[in-house]
């Protein structure tokens, strides 16, 4: 018989914590199922005037929905006015054509060095970004920078960013809308960080920005030509930094993947 192995409150906070659970609704189970009666109503004593009547105020209307793609079409407009990185920070703080930004704490912008070399593109920030503002601080962002100093590199010589801007709630993937809604920025931030090598972190960056339909697994360690706007780059794929800590036999292809970036920066 398999031996079930017994976890202790440790390990299942960090369970919780990895898969997005960061509140806690309540202490006691509620069957919300369950026939709820209504308390009795005292009956009115004759001296007793009746309450006057409640005034009924017009309901205040929803904010109007935009459709996907007319939110695409004004990150689109609204990137193309962005002449530097910071101007375009203040574009995407500013849009509200994103429903991720109404759960999100923070906009997660990028961090790094713009005037750097090579820049990281990950799918969404998680609960840690969130909170600080900065994509990969949390344990995949450790794991990042451990990657980086094997090559070299740290935070100082790389730009790092995200496809979307805001963490989707409980840290779900984003949907294809979102994602697109969120596309213009990633790519006018590219323009004008102009980097010599474009890093995609995981299959979602990878299959955006690449416009590819092959999973991580046959895309990591392939060249790539990538349009800046500006001019031609080269890109490659790799292993997100998260599915490592989940896997962290894939590591050895990781590798793989960081010398062919040094190589082609010493080259």
């Amino acid at each position: 018989m398999t031996e079930i192995p017994t976890l202790n409150a440790r390990d299942v906070l960090e369970f919780y914590l990895d898969t997005g659970v960061d509140a806690l609704l309540g202490e006691e189970p509620v069957d919300r199922f369950a026939a709820v009666e209504a308390p009795p109503v005292a009956p009115r004593q004759p001296s007793e005037r009746p309450a006057p009547a409640a005034t009924v105020r017009p309901a205040t209307p929803a904010p109007a929905v935009v459709a996907p793609d007319e939110a695409a079409m004004a990150a689109r407009a609204a990137a193309k006015n962005a002449t530097t990185l910071d101007e375009l920070r203040a574009i995407v703080e500013g849009f509200d054509g994103c429903a991720l930004k109404a759960t999100a704490t923070r906009t997660v912008f990028a961090d790094g060095n713009p005037q750097a070399r090579v820049m990281l593109v990950g799918e969404a920030p998680g609960r840690d970004e969130d909170i600080e503002g900065l994509p990969f601080v949390g344990r995949s962002g450790k794991l990042l920078d451990q990657m980086l100093k094997a090559i070299g590199l740290d935070r100082s010589s790389v730009y790092i960013a995200n496809i979307v801007p805001w963490r989707p709630p409980g840290n779900r993937t984003p949907t294809p809308q979102e994602s697109a809604i969120c596309l213009p920025f990633v790519l006018r931030q590219i323009e004008l960080a102009d980097p010599d090598i474009l890093v995609c972190l995981g299959g979602p960056s990878a299959q955006t920005l690449l416009n590819i339909k092959d999973g991580i697994t046959k895309t990591r360690g392939r060249w790539f030509t990538f349009d800046t706007g500006k001019r031609e780059i080269r890109a490659i794929a790799t292993f997100h930094p998260a599915f490592l800590l989940r896997s962290p036999l894939q590591k050895r292809f990781a590798w793989r993947d960081l010398l062919a970036i040094r190589k082609a920066l010493e080259n």
